[in-house]
């Protein structure tokens, strides 16, 4: 134990809750001699190399080239993407993918190149092998986009998990996205960033890293194209980014760098190459479809730590309907639970939560659990009880339980790396079905558990299942929450088949978005956290989880009126929209922040609850073609350098340019527009891009502009489902998409694809199908043309 360990567990012992805190220091000298007896002492490594290359195999799609100390094998596969792994490793055994492994590319074929190397040429892409173990993945014009040095291990002389490190060089223009959900981007600038999903133990903000998901996908942006890389593997691990820069250095071009340091795990990875969405969709096939989440799910959801009891959950609920306020959601935190005990409830503060649920829903509001995974050491406690009966608990090398210090005292955690346990947890849902609850958020979920000194999570040596493998929580901790959203997606769609699962976690990796979503975690309430929650979305979007959001306001604290009204309008255009905040946090009511606030968070609530119906169809866009519903401003023209650059806006589908304010006292901002025609949605008045413009930015709104040509679905005056139309520009077209939804099932609705032009001095509007045009089955309101 060092120094600062020492003064950070007296500070524990010695403060307020010290029964709670002694405790936190127990669990960490716990984890401390489980890891001391548990894993491996690291002793003499020996550092290889690939070395010069021997011979060849070919195979489906590739083959395998053999060199003096390791072996590539290269696939291409039938959708695009280009699978490479060392040592033999193959695309499974993956949590990352979705199903079986797409089938090779017959076309595809491994052939010689020069200087003694070889290659794999595909349509999207050519892969070529140098004879000392570099990997280049050039366009099919012949550019090179990315070029990975050759590899080096360091093995264990006694044997063990290999370390290993990976140099990539990109091309100088390049900009790198992604990481999973990282509080400093969305492009992320030269750093270093950890793999290792982490609950920093206090409300972060821009800098803070790691966070509570991370994952080891890169979206690299440069002119020549897009690719995205996947190294397919859940050990600690940093990546290391620096830009590069052209004409540096005598007129050459400095190239952009990513030095990946994994501390075990295979050397295996997934490259997609060409247009932003064309690589989206590559990797959605890859890692799957996201969750459809049920209509009420993208309206406003409000939550807080701290209701207390079933009459301040109804007083808040009237205050929003007493006001005329859209709400479709509430959530409950750790304190309805029966001393934090998870699938429990306190009967004293809420007796009636089934009638509560069922009030509540009549008026159109549903009720969402927490879901924490750290089960209390009581026996008598149904589920510690249950879950001990089926052996569903992680254990430690010794084959003793691993014991924990959670909300609810000392817990163990369930091991949702084996197929048996996610079953049997998956099944405790029906107690929160029974409660009245239509939806969940995963917690603490890294996962975490407090300890004075140390990680906040399960010791390294902790046993896992790893769908029978075996292996301890170095490989299993940044799979855990997202095996967890998988047991409780699954199970729900057994308890409750006729609807849409509605699961959203703190923690995941990739693959997340198949049981659903995730929301920021304790962004911190100021400025500088506004700003890292547009990030996060951003960021998330691009690395196949569409679905998500923040804590509008922020977790902690008390915002003044303007930051929180900024944040609640930024909000109500992103994917999930949801105020919190915690047990000492101010209010997040909108009527809690004075006349004026109220007015205008009216408008944005509103203007959401109009916009639903084209937020359902970007769902269903992102499940069928992994299309986030927010996309940074380049997403369509990846090629221009000026919107590459620009993070304070964003578009949301192809129809919305949303810039929201995120600095105080802004009343006018620049706005980045890309080409072509955009209307200001509250003025009507037009601009022309490719350049900047300055709009007014009023308290009252935030700045929205819509394409000209597009048709965007609404919610009438009667309810019904309408078609905002802008005009294009003159002698152009336009046109748009539009999935009709129920609002909940299984069905896959048609997509109605409509197109838009001049015809004479009027707008048409038409729908376009296999039997050709037809007139639009929906009312149609045309904006963005003078009235006459």
């Amino acid at each position: 134990m060092n120094g600062r360990d020492l003064v950070r567990s007296m500070k524990a012992v010695g403060s307020a809750g010290a029964a709670q805190r002694l405790r936190t220091v127990r669990a960490a000298w716990r984890a401390r001699r489980a890891d001391a007896a548990g894993l491996p002492a690291r002793g003499v490594e020996r550092a290889r190399v690939p070395g010069p290359v021997q011979d060849v195999e070919p195979g489906p799609g590739g083959g395998v080239v053999r060199f003096s100390r390791s072996e590539l094998r290269i696939t291409v596969a039938v959708n695009g993407a280009v699978f490479w792994g060392w040592d033999g490793a193959g695309p499974e055994p993956s949590y990352a993918l979705a199903g079986r492994c797409p089938e090779p590319d017959p076309r595809a074929v491994l052939e010689p190149d020069k200087d003694g190397g070889w290659r794999v040429v595909a349509e999207r892409a050519t892969v070529v092998v140098s004879r000392h173990g570099a990997v280049e993945v050039q366009t099919p014009g012949g550019v090179t986009l990315r070029r990975d040095l050759p590899p080096r291990w360091w093995e264990p002389v006694d044997g063990g998990a290999a370390r290993w490190m990976q140099r990539s060089e990109v091309v100088a223009d390049a900009r790198f996205f992604g990481l999973g959900g990282r509080s400093s981007g969305p492009r992320l600038r030269d750093g270093v960033y950890r793999l290792w999903n982490t609950d920093p133990g206090h409300a972060f903000g821009p800098g803070d890293d790691p966070l509570y998901l991370t994952m080891p996908v890169q979206l690299v942006v440069a002119d020549a194209a897009t690719h995205l890389v996947f190294h397919d593997t859940s050990w600690d691990g940093t990546v290391t980014l620096r830009e590069g820069e052209e004409g540096a250095g005598s007129g050459h071009d400095r190239p952009g760098t990513s030095e990946l340091r994994m501390s075990g795990g295979p050397l295996r990875c997934w490259v997609m190459v060409g247009t932003p969405a064309r690589v989206l969709l590559a990797w959605a096939s890859l890692t799957g479809a996201s969750a459809l989440p049920p209509a009420w799910a993208l309206g406003y959801q409000h939550a807080r730590w701290g209701f207390g009891s079933e009459q301040e959950v109804r007083r808040i609920v009237a205050g929003y309907q007493d006001r005329d306020l859209p709400l479709d959601a509430v959530h409950l935190d750790i304190d309805h639970y029966d001393e934090h005990q998870v699938f429990t409830v306190d009967q004293d503060r809420f007796p009636k939560l089934p009638q509560l649920a069922e009030d509540l829903r009549r008026g159109g509001v549903r009720l969402v659990s927490i879901v924490d995974p750290a089960v209390r050491i009581e026996p008598g406690n149904a589920v510690y009880d249950a879950g001990t009966a089926v052996d569903a608990f992680v254990r430690d090398a010794a084959g003793q339980l691993v014991r924990g210090e959670v909300w609810a005292g000392e817990s163990v955690f369930p091991d949702f790396t084996h197929a048996r346990v996610r079953e049997w947890w998956g099944g405790l849902y029906e107690e929160r079905l029974g409660q009245g609850f239509s939806g969940f958020w995963h917690d603490m979920n890294e996962p975490t558990s407090f300890a004075a000194f140390g990680e906040w999570t399960l010791p390294r040596s902790a046993r896992h299942a790893l769908e029978g493998r075996g292996g301890d929580h170095r490989e299993a901790h940044n799979v855990y929450a997202l095996c967890m959203a998988r047991a409780a997606y699954e199970g729900l769609r057994e308890l409750a088949p006729q609807e849409r699962p509605f699961v959203f976690s703190r923690s995941g990796w990739a693959g997340l978005q198949r049981y659903g979503g995730t929301w920021s975690g304790d962004v911190a309430t100021g400025w500088p956290g506004l700003r890292a929650s547009l990030s996060l979305v951003l960021g998330l979007g691009l690395c196949g989880v569409p679905y998500s959001g923040p804590d509008v306001g922020g977790f902690d604290g008390s915002p003044s009126p303007e930051l929180y009204l900024r944040w609640f309008q930024l909000g109500a255009y992103l994917p999930l929209f949801r105020t919190h905040a915690s047990l000492r946090a101010g209010r997040r009511e909108p009527w809690e922040f004075g006349s004026e606030v109220l007015a205008h968070a009216r408008v944005a609530l509103v203007e959401r609850r109009r916009l639903l119906p084209y937020f359902m169809t970007l769902a269903h866009l992102a499940r069928r073609t992994g299309t986030p519903y927010v996309r940074p401003l380049w997403w369509g023209i990846p090629e221009d350098r000026a919107l590459r650059d620009c993070e304070d806006a964003f578009l949301l589908g192809d129809c919305l340019l949303v810039a929201p304010v995120l600095d105080p006292g802004a009343d006018r901002r620049a706005v980045q527009l890309p080409r072509g025609r955009w209307y200001d949605t509250a003025t009507g008045r037009a601009y022309d891009g490719p350049g900047q413009i300055l709009v007014d930015a009023p308290l009252s709104r935030i700045p929205v502009l819509a394409r000209a040509g597009a048709v965007l679905p609404v919610r009438g005056e009667d309810g019904g489902l309408e078609l905002e139309v802008w005009a294009p520009a003159r002698g152009r077209t336009g046109g748009g998409l539009v999935v009709p939804d129920a609002g909940d099932g299984w069905e896959e609705p048609e997509i109605e694809r409509y197109v838009t032009r001049w015809q004479g001095r009027r707008v048409v509007v038409e729908r376009e199908g296999e039997d050709g045009v037809s007139a639009p089955p929906h009312p149609v309101r045309i904006r963005g043309v003078e009235e006459r």
